[in-house]
């Protein structure tokens, strides 16, 4: 109950009242969260039952029924609910930390160690928040398994299995720059998070892509005493889910002692920025001589002009390869520069292909530091060069994984499959680098918009929902899309997408029709969220491709055939 002459504030305070009452109610049921410690000792966790409780609030309560009196002195307001609907709220948290566990393991198993660990940590924290929580169990290979002890060893497991090798250092501006490698099973880790800790406290979270990180220390700090946390919290991506951010807001992280990282530094050799030289990847056009990787002729050029960006870059002197660039690729790459502290990670060992009118650069590292709320994001740059040996376009390349699972479709064409590549690169890239003319330029007048669950149209005659039972959907325009668009880029220091599990097909009635279903995580200084993203494309034109539909969903819908919106869902 709440009492007061404002009405507002006599809800919120009944609202408060009922929160204390549920917390009482299943208070009892959370003594073995209270003192929870491996056989071992080697995880400890104790858990303060108020910041436990404190996450059932207002916030995520659903299903509330309210009645209200209105008297002289004011309102009287009662709130109440259901046990049933209590319990439903507990259930909702556990398929959640189901999910995440599943798509845990699938992350694990991909060598992306980075959302493997986020996932388990998110389930954790969510069975950790129901009274019940040590009694949901897994499927593992020879049965089930109880969850949380089963989420703690896996943890464990992967980051035992994690090695951290320092391969340079470079000393500028009074601080260390330190290139990392991370391996994971054997393999680069294709993408883990980590910080470094000390007495002041910890830095901003580092993201490693395909092995490669970095890291910045103090000019006095010793190398062989060198270690890194593994960052599995994630705590500002929590928001993707309000049940998630208010358990992750109420409760006390979860330590694991494993997740503190000796870095070997061996083989760590101190650098001068002028020492970086592009080293060449043993990959076509590029030819083996006798043991000895060489350029071709005919690729020399396309070497001679990386390689002057590679040292421009190095030694922060950008202004010296403006002839290297076409007047568009050199707008881009100012805008790239510009993207946070951008800097060159390694030696690059640049791959080159042939590509239509052009020449294709890859692996170029590079790292982009933003001070505002301390975030580093790892990426390979893709240098798309023309005839001419000239940089038309710079993006962000996709995971190697990603590009190697659109090239190896081999019923379609290769100027196809390097089209499908070049586009998903340079998309992503337009939301970093905020190129909302070309947005713009890319989405059909009519597109069909999908944001959030729910399906916007500008109402294409000729394209339409083939089940409307599948989706909800209102009604909105590119107009106000790209309206939403640039207040979000105007709003935001920065942004940053990555891309996983692409399924790409091809319509067989319009066969330069193409879809795109992928999962992406999004990034930006104000917002985080995870997602499913379809694009069915036109690459009737494959220099001026066309979006028709774009949709987003936070989850996989049990009403549609793979839980994805995608091709077979829309008339053609």
């Amino acid at each position: 109950m709440g009492v007061d002459a404002s009405l507002e504030k006599a809800r919120q305070t009944a609202l408060s009242d009922l929160a204390s009452k549920i917390s009482t109610n299943v208070e009892s049921r959370f003594d073995y969260l209270i003192d929870q410690k491996t056989k071992n000792r080697e995880i400890e966790s104790e858990s303060n039952m108020k910041k436990i409780i404190r996450s059932y609030s207002s916030v995520t309560l659903d299903n509330v029924a309210e009645h209200i009196e209105e008297g002289k002195e004011g309102y009287a307001v009662y709130r109440y609910m259901k046990n049933s609907d209590l319990r439903a709220m507990f259930k909702r948290r556990v398929n959640l930390a189901k999910k995440w566990a599943k798509e845990a393991q699938e992350r694990e198993l991909e060598g992306k160690i980075g959302d493997a660990l986020q996932d388990y940590y998110w389930s954790l924290a969510l069975l950790r928040s129901c009274p019940d929580g040590d009694l949901e169990t897994i499927a593992r290979e020879g049965g089930e398994e109880v969850m949380t002890a089963s989420i703690y060893q896996r943890v464990k497991d992967i980051l035992d299995a994690i090695t951290v090798k320092a391969t340079a250092v470079e000393n500028e501006d009074g601080q260390q720059r330190v290139s990392l490698h991370v391996i994971y099973r054997n393999k680069p880790a294709v993408n883990f998070n980590y910080k470094f800790c000390d007495t002041d406290g910890c830095s901003e979270v580092y993201r490693v892509k395909d092995g490669d990180g970095e890291l910045l220390l103090p000019a006095s700090f010793k190398l062989k005493r060198l270690k890194v946390t593994a960052e599995y919290e994630c705590r500002d991506e929590a928001n993707i889910h309000p049940d998630l951010q208010s358990v992750m807001e109420s409760t006390d992280p979860v330590p694991f002692k494993a997740a503190e990282l000796l870095v070997d530094t061996k083989d760590c050799q101190a650098v001068q920025a002028q020492d970086y030289a592009v080293a060449i990847a043993p990959v076509n056009p590029i030819e083996e001589v006798n043991g000895t990787t060489t350029v071709t002729e005919a690729m020399s050029p396309y070497l001679t002009t990386i390689q002057a960006i590679e040292k421009a870059i190095a030694n922060r002197q950008f202004g010296t390869v403006r002839g290297c660039f076409t007047s568009e690729g050199w707008d881009m790459f100012q805008k790239l520069i510009a993207y946070g502290d951008a800097k060159l990670l390694r030696a690059p060992e640049v791959q080159f292909s042939d590509e239509r009118d052009g020449v294709v650069c890859r692996s170029f590292p590079m790292s982009f530091t933003f001070r505002g709320n301390k975030r580093t994001f790892t990426e390979d740059v893709v240098f798309y060069l023309d005839k001419q040996a000239k940089v038309r376009e710079v993006a962000f390349g996709l995971e190697k994984a990603a590009v190697d699972d659109i090239m190896s479709r081999v019923q379609w064409s290769l100027e196809a499959r390097q089209v499908m590549v070049h586009f998903m690169e340079t998309y992503k890239t337009a939301f970093a680098l905020k190129r909302w003319d070309y947005i713009n330029s890319i989405f059909s007048n009519d597109a069909l918009i999908i944001t959030g669950s729910v399906v916007k149209s500008a109402g294409h005659k000729e394209l339409g929902i083939a089940n409307v039972r599948q989706v909800k959907y209102t009604r909105q325009t590119k107009e106000e899309y790209m309206k939403n668009l640039q207040r979000c880029f105007d709003s935001n220091e920065y942004i940053n997408i990555r891309f996983a599990d692409n399924i790409v097909r091809r319509s067989a009635e319009k066969t330069d029709i193409y879809g795109i279903q992928i999962k992406q995580d999004y990034f930006s200084s104000s917002y985080g969220d995870t997602g499913y993203l379809f694009l069915l494309i036109d690459f009737e034109k494959p220099d001026a491709p066309l979006i028709h539909v774009r949709t987003w969903q936070p989850d996989k819908d049990p009403d549609i055939r793979d839980g994805r919106i995608g091709m077979a869902d829309f008339n053609l």
